[in-house]
């Protein structure tokens, strides 16, 4: 097969840095304004990789969450694309499958997998390709041939590919993390810019010892805090919701939160990878 000509779409995405980079420097090849008729498109600020990150679905934003919290990974990179086009474009013809194609003007597109995540494995780095989709859609043939063109190219590349649905992403976890997500960094919240680290590490052994006590919810805590500390309504809050995203305390993330309930803490440091099929 000849080289195919780049279409325009193809070149300015390129010309823009679309697909490439890494960390913070990377660029999703399709963002949500290139796909405006998608309802529950989300753009969201990382903590491990501090840009914004854009998700077409649910699952693709609730399966960045644990991304985000598990030590493991390093870097992700979401709609990273499958280049070039002529690869997956000569293994659909091997496979007998036809590509995917621009529906208005029914040239070739270049594909996309939902995320290529960096992983710590062994002191060394992993990438591994990870499509989402719910188990419903899996009964689609169109769906499943696509998925197949999309499997023998990342197998083609030694890059471990798999398939993860909503039954591999536990939607308590998913909600915790949401929670909390964000919190990291206390400053950017009101009563905490003025503060020094120290400052925030005495309010932060005060709020633990407390929550060790194991005999008062975490709104009471907060609520005592806020008295103590003479801070505004809202800030034990966020010291908790900053002492779970930095993981100063170890909570049982795989069961919702309910702040109106006495947690359970522990002080040491956890992945959470051992138990969910994160990645």
């Amino acid at each position: 097969m000849s080289k195919r000509k780049r279409s325009p779409s193809t070149e300015k995405k390129l010309k823009d840095g679309r697909g490439q980079g890494l960390g913070i420097e990377y660029k999703p090849w399709v963002k949500i304004q290139d796909v405006p008729s998608l309802g529950r498109s989300t753009r969201l600020k990382g903590i491990k990789i501090p840009r914004q990150f854009e998700f077409l679905s649910d699952l693709e934003r609730n399966y960045f969450y644990l991304l985000e919290f598990s030590d493991r990974v390093v870097d992700m990179r979401e709609q990273y694309p499958l280049l070039p086009i002529d690869e997956t474009m000569v293994i659909a013809d091997e496979l007998g499958i036809k590509h995917p194609t621009d529906p208005k003007t029914g040239e070739p597109i270049v594909m996309t997998t939902d995320f290529l995540v960096t992983i710590s494995h062994n002191k060394q780095l992993q990438h591994l390709a990870r499509t989402l989709k719910y188990k419903d859609e899996l009964m689609n043939e169109r769906i499943l041939e696509k998925f197949e063109i999309e499997r023998v190219y990342w197998e083609r590349h030694d890059i471990n590919w798999g398939i993860v649905t909503e039954l591999e992403i536990p939607k308590a976890m998913a909600h915790n993390i949401a929670f909390f997500h964000g919190y990291s960094d206390l400053s950017v919240f009101e009563g905490f810019g003025d503060l020094t680290a120290y400052d925030i590490e005495d309010m932060s052994v005060y709020f633990i010892s407390k929550l060790l006590t194991q005999d008062q919810t975490v709104k009471q805590i907060a609520k005592e805090f806020e008295r103590d500390f003479g801070m505004v309504v809202g800030c034990g809050l966020s010291l908790f919701k900053y002492l779970i995203a930095t993981k100063a305390i170890e909570v049982d993330i795989l069961e919702k939160l309910v702040v109106n309930q006495i947690q359970e803490i522990k002080t040491v440091r956890k992945d959470y990878s051992d138990k969910v099929r994160v990645i």
